[in-house]
């Protein structure tokens, strides 16, 4: 995830914009993931820090008419230093930060209960508690174990949980009835991208090649997940259907390498660690990482009844900000070994900190003797594009998970809360895209969020 704007304004070397004659340390060396100013990183400001450097930045641009080439020649001729003493002589930059930084809201509900499955793609949501993001913003949230989406779903519909970790299909199922008994759910934020594979037993070495599987039987975590989608996507290319030629099975994740070493499961595609946990015991390879299928896809994010924003705005609005400042700080590799310790402990992931570390970094054994690099093998990025869910709703069509005429513009853009989340990244001084929709490759082949239909019917395998 980019960092938006958070170049020190007073530079004259440092286009705000980060455009071609940027000066930034990111910029001159050709990297474009994360801005860093001369005078302080922002991967490693406070969540308060980027606050006042937003607000710094929105007062000096303002000043110029938004021209940020005027901005740097001003501070080229008269120096940043002698700019910012004299707009602070007229302008009260440090009560203008302050009362910012006081106007967040009082959370009307303090005390939370968010439940979690034990997986990586939960890190955000999980380390916000032992790292203390939810008490920066007010919050006494307590993060809650489940043992599969089923028991993560019944209990946020029973309101047992006030918020919960949810598969990035799951609110748009739970909105649609599909599973379920039909209650409107929102999706402010994606907690992780990639970071899932599918896994293969040892006993399979010799079939690499995904026409060799028929009769073989896979665990995915849930009916309405990337991973059910993904695995059906990725079997289908090859000329399997799913539904006749393998066996999928839902299977809680922290069962799967047990499933696997009984011989209950041929394979799994599965979230972390239990791809890497499977290695770690030496009864499974990694046949590949899903972001091979399609890259920067979603899997689980962070979900809550419509009611619960309704009824508690400034809750939700406090919750989520705790959300997303972790994931900002989950998007940066140098905090990976960080968390990883973090999130290891059996109240939450209950697995050895080696094995986390290596799905969080990216280094990791593979099972076939190889020590791959992959640093995006799991990545966080909290914007819930709307076209990442109308891709969502063509498989679930696809699949016959759901029946009928459909507008899946208008699901996506129910559940899939992007306004919130560009809000809340911008507040904090984070980039958010100025678009919802855009086109995504699968496996080679182009989706046009704009023409669901013709893609449900562009495939020889399916049922929609």
């Amino acid at each position: 995830m980019t960092i938006k704007s958070l170049g020190n304004p007073f530079s004259a070397d440092t286009d705000l914009r980060h455009g071609a004659d940027c000066g930034c340390d990111s910029c001159a060396s050709g990297h474009s993931h994360t801005h860093i100013s001369k005078d302080l990183d922002p991967t490693r400001m406070s969540s308060e820090q980027m606050l006042e450097r937003a607000v710094e930045s929105a007062i000096v641009r303002s000043v110029f008419g938004q021209s940020d080439i005027g901005r740097r020649s001003f501070m080229g001729m008269l120096g940043g230093s002698t700019v910012a003493a004299a707009l602070a002589s007229v302008f009260p930059m440090n009560e203008a930060k302050a009362a910012i930084l006081d106007n967040l809201g009082t959370p009307e509900k303090t005390d939370l209960n968010i439940g979690f499955v034990p997986i990586t793609c939960a890190t955000p949501i999980i380390m916000a508690q032992p790292l203390g993001f939810y008490e920066r913003y007010g919050l006494n949230a307590q993060v809650i174990k489940t043992a599969g989406w089923a028991v993560a779903r019944d209990k946020s519909l029973s309101g047992e949980y006030d918020a919960s970790h949810m598969l990035t299909p799951m609110p748009l199922a739970m909105t649609l009835g599909a599973g379920s008994v039909a209650t409107p759910y929102i999706m402010p934020a994606v907690e992780n991208i990639n970071g899932q594979a599918i896994v293969l037993s040892n006993e399979h070495l010799d079939k690499r090649d995904p026409t060799q599987w028929k009769g073989f039987t896979f665990g995915v975590p849930f009916e309405y997940s990337m991973h059910n989608f993904l695995l059906r996507y990725y079997v289908a290319e090859f000329g399997l259907d799913p539904d006749v030629d393998i066996q999928i099975r839902v299977v809680p994740p922290p069962e799967m390498v047990a499933n696997l070493r009984a011989g209950n499961l041929d394979g799994y595609l599965s979230p972390d660690p239990f791809n890497q946990r499977a290695v770690w015991e030496g009864i499974g390879f990694i046949h590949l990482l899903t972001k091979e299928i399609w890259e920067g896809h979603p899997c689980c994010a962070f979900a809550a009844p419509l009611s619960f924003a309704t009824e508690l705005p400034n809750t939700y609005g406090a919750l989520l900000k705790s959300i997303i400042d972790a994931t900002q700080y989950a998007s940066n590799p140098d905090n990976r070994k960080e968390i990883s310790a973090a999130i290891a402990p059996t109240n939450y992931l209950n697995q050895p900190v080696p094995v986390i570390e290596q799905v969080l970094t990216g280094t990791f054994a593979d099972g076939l003797g190889n020590v791959q690099q992959v640093p995006d093998r799991i990545d966080f990025d909290p914007f819930p594009w709307h076209s990442m869910g109308v891709w969502i709703l063509t498989q679930m069509k696809r699949w016959g998970y759901i029946e009928g005429d459909i507008d899946y513009k208008a699901v996506a853009e129910q559940v899939y809360l992007a306004a919130d989340a560009k809000k809340v990244m911008e507040d904090l001084g984070y980039e958010a895209p100025d678009i919802t929709y855009k086109s995504h490759t699968i496996m080679g082949k182009t989706f046009d969020p704009a023409e669901p239909e013709a893609y449900v019917a562009s495939f020889p395998i399916g049922k929609g």
